[in-house]
């Protein structure tokens, strides 16, 4: 009798076992297995991210990126910059040399309409350092596949002011002139053949973007006065091979407090205090990158901003001979 029962319980045990284990399959083979589209989603991401700078100088990539992982400091120095529009040169350089700001930031002095459209596109440049901070190597990536991208529509062939150059399947793109670097205008949503979705709350800054397919050059921008300091033009270069940016042929590292806690792209959210979200493609109140917010991009210096309106350029920009310079700074 007691062998009897025995044999019901093991058979019993046996049969759980069995179900459980066809239950655990069941359900292992339920789950839909990963697909492309989430690759194929986060790619069109970053080239719609990538899409405003992609056609610019090396350098000038490389500064961009790397001052994007700043926010708050791209404020900063844009407030500053209207604040004193009457420097120009040298003067600027030195002005520019004595503030507390990342090389990078000091470095897009040298280029206000740029650094300005950081500014006023808050959105998206702060999108921009997230992705890469988070993955250098997507994004310079992404920035090559949207050059190709104008290459094949036609965009890239004898370009005034630059030098495009093929090294295998990278385009290397250079000023013609080694003191002076001419900014490309252009549509970022047409000039890459397929058009692109805009970027939500796009602000077209007027300069830097036009509403046409070609490409333009407007006024160049002189970079000699700042070529004795460390955050010059000649200390940037985009690593293409290793997908990043180089400072003094050095890796780049941010440090920039808006980014201590990093999520990935993918996994970032821009949230919006205020209701209205954007509005005449500024933001308004804080955001936050991710879980980890921050008000008005309070980083000990700027307190309480919410942008509103128009630009507000004061006496405006001044281009002298050796135009606008930016400065050294921290690492």
């Amino acid at each position: 009798m007691n062998r009897s029962k025995q044999s019901i319980t093991l058979l019993v045990s046996a049969s759980l076992v069995l179900a459980t284990a066809q239950t655990g399959c069941a359900v292992a083979q339920s789950t839909p297995a990963p697909t492309l589209q989430t690759v194929d989603e986060s790619a069109q991401q970053l080239d719609q991210l990538v899409a405003p700078i992609a056609l610019y100088p090396d350098s000038l990539v490389a500064q961009i990126l790397a001052a994007s992982t700043w926010p708050s400091e791209v404020v900063e120095a844009d407030r500053w910059m209207r604040q004193h529009s009457g420097l120009n040169g040298t003067g600027l350089a030195q002005a520019v040399n004595q503030q507390a700001w990342d090389s990078s930031v000091k470095a897009l002095t040298q280029f206000p309409l740029a650094l300005a459209n950081m500014d006023r596109n808050l959105v998206w440049s702060t999108a921009l350092g997230n992705a890469y901070a988070s993955n250098p190597q997507n994004v310079l990536h992404a920035i090559q596949v949207m050059r190709w991208r104008a290459q094949k529509a036609g965009h890239l062939m004898h370009v005034p002011h630059e030098i495009v150059t093929y090294e295998g399947d990278t385009i290397v793109i250079q000023p013609a002139d080694a003191e002076t670097v001419y900014l490309p205008e252009y549509d970022p949503w047409l000039v890459y053949g397929t058009p692109l979705a805009v970027y939500p709350g796009w602000y077209d800054f007027p300069g830097l973007y036009v509403t046409d397919a070609d490409i333009l050059f407007g006024l160049g921008v002189g970079i000699e006065a700042f070529a004795g300091f460390g955050w010059g033009w000649n200390h940037w270069r985009a690593d293409w091979r290793g997908r990043g940016v180089v400072h003094d042929d050095s890796p780049y590292r941010s440090f920039g407090r808006p980014f201590v806690e990093r999520p990935s792209f993918l996994g970032s959210r821009m949230a919006f205090a205020h209701p209205g979200g954007i509005h005449g493609g500024m933001w308004h109140g804080a955001f936050g990158v991710g879980n980890r917010g921050f008000n008005s991009f309070n980083h000990g210096r700027i307190g309480g901003f919410a942008a509103r309106g128009g630009l507000g350029f004061g006496g405006g920009f001044h281009i002298a001979s050796g135009g606008f310079h930016g400065g050294g700074g921290r690492r």
